[in-house]
């Protein structure tokens, strides 16, 4: 069963914090009753049983106790994949995916990671450190936790970054390039890391590091749709209600939410 877990933590972002406070909004744009619980996939989420929440996690999001929240944020995910359910993370800044995949590593050890953003989050370090929002995926690929990295809608590579991604073999699908359909027809297990900012900020202005040229909600959603692997977890990561305009990307996040768990469910 698709299982939301909250994740308030920000203290890893660069330039802006406010994505701790994202669980909370998604969770109230999720239960508005200004849209009903259907999915597009036609699955009810109103539906008794369709999903669970099992809350936020108490984490003190300071620099001193990083080592602490990722450790819990590790074990939380464990206990639930432990308990047969599946993950579906609200962040929170982007860095919380490597603690989610040191946990999913040890139960799913072919795992393809799809990973939406503008962003590649391929740094070996940023602003001195190794665990900035800006570094998750470098530390993953490096640890050997997912078998393959497709990442989709980047449209940021510097140098740097493109080094590190054919270091790593990373699958980089740039924004230039979509439609990438035919890229999301993967065997396996999946796990999808859905960062806000693939999005075009006309869409989804509610975001840390605003990058014109994204990809739009329909782009967003039929990709979601054309995975064609089982999705063992996700999350939803970096929106930030600081910069939202009128709920604007709370709404946005919601229908993004709402699709990964219909996906989810329909598997």
């Amino acid at each position: 069963m698709p299982t939301i877990l909250g994740i308030p933590f920000d203290v890893n972002s660069s330039c802006l914090r406010g994505p701790a406070g994202a669980p909370a909004k998604i969770r109230e744009a999720l239960r508005s009753d200004a849209s009903n619980k259907w999915t597009e996939l036609g699955v009810d989420l109103g539906a008794a049983g369709a999903f669970a929440d099992a809350g936020d996690l108490p984490l003190n999001d300071s620099p001193e106790s990083v080592g602490d929240d990722f450790a819990e944020i590790e074990r939380a995910v464990g206990k639930l994949l432990a308990k047969g359910e599946a993950p579906v993370s609200l962040g929170g800044d982007h860095s919380v995916t490597y603690p989610i995949l040191k946990a999913f590593a040890r139960r799913y050890p072919e795992l393809t990671i799809i990973h939406f953003d503008a962003h590649p989050d391929l740094y070996d370090e940023f602003e001195g450190s190794r665990v900035s929002h800006a570094c998750p995926f470098a530390r993953i690929m490096e640890e050997r936790l997912a078998k393959r990295l497709v990442q989709v809608g980047i449209r940021t590579m510097n140098g740097h970054q493109r080094e590190q991604a054919a270091r790593f073999g990373v699958e980089v699908v740039e924004m230039r390039a979509l439609p990438a359909f035919d890229r999301l027809k993967i065997r396996g297990p999946v796990y999808v890391s859905f960062d806000m900012d693939v999005l075009d900020p006309a869409f989804a202005p509610g975001i840390s590091h605003r990058e014109p040229g994204g990809i739009t909600v329909r782009e967003a959603i039929a990709h979601l749709h054309a995975i064609e692997g089982t999705i063992a977890g996700a999350d939803i990561v970096e929106y930030n209600p600081v910069q939202d305009v009128s709920g604007m990307t709370a709404t946005v996040a919601a229908k993004i939410l709402k699709e990964i768990l219909g996906k989810m469910i329909m598997a």
